[in-house]
């Protein structure tokens, strides 16, 4: 199908990666214990931008580039690496003012901020185009003839099966933390646990090599 092969063994390798606890899962869990389920499905939606940019710059040949340009990894990797750990810091910050099952984000400005920093947890992450850069070419067919169409189709489903997910936490997670009114402390404590993972994982990707 569009030029692919192995197209079973595509879908459930990437609902084992995107089911695998990591960066995405932590925010989404975090905006949506903090700001509920609007604020955590437009997180997962931003999110789902940033792997578009990535499916995108795969099947360009773009992620080429940083793969063997390491000043384009470096400067990349510290931009998204900064990026996380002022997000970690901001959580740990507000952790404080959080409060269970949080209003949602009002009028569409808000709105649009939380997107749009749900599509920068992922764009700048490099790791991330070098992923699809390994992992999409062992679906598509030697003998296809338009590649880049096979890349975009594998892109869109992996993206989609990660869509799924995050928006199935946020739900999952906003539905919780109404559950949670009147516990505020351990709101808190989630926060503060999400906010210091963020700030980890910026320290691990600022530390990693191409």
């Amino acid at each position: 199908m569009f030029g692919t092969e192995n197209l079973a063994a595509f879908a459930a390798a990437s609902i084992l990666l995107t089911v695998t606890p990591g960066q995405d899962t932590f925010y989404v869990l975090g905006r949506s214990v903090a700001q509920g389920r609007r604020a955590g499905v437009l997180s997962a939606l931003g999110i789902a931008t940033g792997v578009l940019v990535h499916v995108c710059a795969a099947a360009l040949g773009l992620s080429a580039l940083l793969a063997s340009s390491t000043y384009a990894f470096t400067l990349v990797k510290l931009t998204g690496a900064c990026y996380l750990v002022y997000l970690g810091i901001q959580m740990l910050r507000d952790a404080g003012e959080v409060q269970p099952g949080g209003t949602e984000a009002a009028g569409s400005a808000a709105g649009l901020e939380i997107y749009l920093k749900g599509v920068l947890t992922n764009a700048p992450n490099p790791k991330v185009a070098l992923f699809f850069l390994a992992f999409l070419p062992q679906f598509v067919s030697a003998g296809s003839d338009d590649k880049t169409s096979s890349f975009l189709f594998l892109g869109f489903l992996f993206l989609l099966i990660g869509a799924t997910w995050c928006v199935s936490l946020a739900v999952f997670a906003s539905a919780i933390a109404r559950g949670w009114r009147g516990r505020s402390r351990r709101v808190r404590a989630l926060r503060r646990v999400a906010g210091a993972t963020f700030i980890a994982l910026g320290c691990k990707l600022a530390a990693e090599r191409p």
